[in-house]
């Protein structure tokens, strides 16, 4: 098959790819801006026979044949999508307009990388997928979360009006290797604060509420997910169930990593969700799928990829 991933070059389209690539008789495009991306992330897999690079936003059309769209282009972390918050909308909605027109053409099956942050700071806990969230939609995440509602409303629209194959998955908090550590999210915060000897940031009072994912569970789900039958659309929640405190993945953090560090609190950013966990039943019946790597060892495996990057 030609597959297309955009956000190719990105945290999850970077790992996505290095597993795609593992079927040999298969031909991955890895489409990119750079906005958030990396080379430095593909670098290894520009190597291989069946990858190819390209260069480009997907807010403008692109033209390729296609049997399988995977889209992970989006900024996700609060600094990277609140910096052009414009962007990040256009992104959302003109961007996933220009690959459904694609997979229309192609009829090739369309995946979308959605989010949790379409269930807001939620008033239902867990998030089952039926939840239609709790969301500020003129707040300063609202370019992100609004802007995935929105591209959720659009595949199933294209489904609906064209028969449009598409699939949607809701992804929950994730970490893992080719994090970029500067991206601002809770994990690469806390790891890097760490290793330096700096002083660890707790927003709030770290009594809110995350769930991590580590990144090779999640792709197995997205592969899954791709694979289903037809009628299998989604959405579906993506994502460990296993729920902690900001200041509970702290003090594991430091545990890891006797630095020296302290903690410092400083005020929750706006519309900072109180609880995220997700139901995942419908993974679970519809896709066989359950993560099985726990926190603890989920993060000796990215403080281990960190301090090599360190000591390059």
């Amino acid at each position: 098959m030609r597959i297309l991933v955009t956000g190719g070059a990105g945290f999850l389209g970077s790992n996505l790819c290095a597993r795609l690539v593992k079927k040999k008789e298969d031909y991955i495009y890895c489409l990119d801006n750079l906005q958030t991306g990396s080379l430095e992330n593909i670098a290894e897999l520009e190597r291989l026979p069946n990858f190819e690079f390209i260069r480009h936003d997907i807010i403008e059309p692109i033209d390729l044949d296609v049997d399988q769209i995977y889209n992970a282009a989006c900024p996700a972390s609060p600094p990277a999508y609140q910096a052009d918050p414009v962007h990040t909308m256009k992104t959302s909605v003109l961007g996933i307009l220009n690959l459904l027109e694609l997979a229309r053409e192609n009829d090739a099956t369309l995946l979308q990388f959605s989010t949790s942050e379409v269930y807001g700071d939620a008033q239902v806990h867990p998030q089952p997928e039926e939840y239609w969230g709790n969301v500020n939609p003129d707040g300063i995440r609202s370019c992100y979360d609004e802007g995935k509602r929105a591209a959720e409303t659009l595949c199933f629209d294209y489904n609906r009006m064209y028969g449009t194959k598409v699939k949607v998955i809701r992804i929950f908090n994730t970490y893992g290797p080719r994090m970029n550590p500067e991206d601002g999210r809770v994990i690469s915060n806390f790891v890097n604060q760490a290793l330096r000897g700096e002083d660890i940031t707790v927003y709030g009072d770290g009594r809110q509420t995350r769930s991590f994912c580590y990144v090779d569970d999640l792709i197995e789900g997205i592969v899954r997910m791709m694979n289903t039958p037809e009628e299998v659309l989604g959405p579906v929640n993506l994502g460990n169930p296993g729920e902690f405190t900001m200041l509970e993945l702290a003090e594991k953090v430091l545990e890891r990593v006797p630095n020296g560090s302290r903690l410092v609190y400083k005020d929750l950013p706006k519309d900072d969700p109180k609880q995220r966990r997700p139901d995942i039943r419908k993974a679970e019946e519809l896709l066989g799928w359950r993560p099985g790597i726990a926190l603890g060892e989920g993060l000796d495996r990215v403080i281990d990829y960190y301090q090599r990057i360190q000591n390059r």
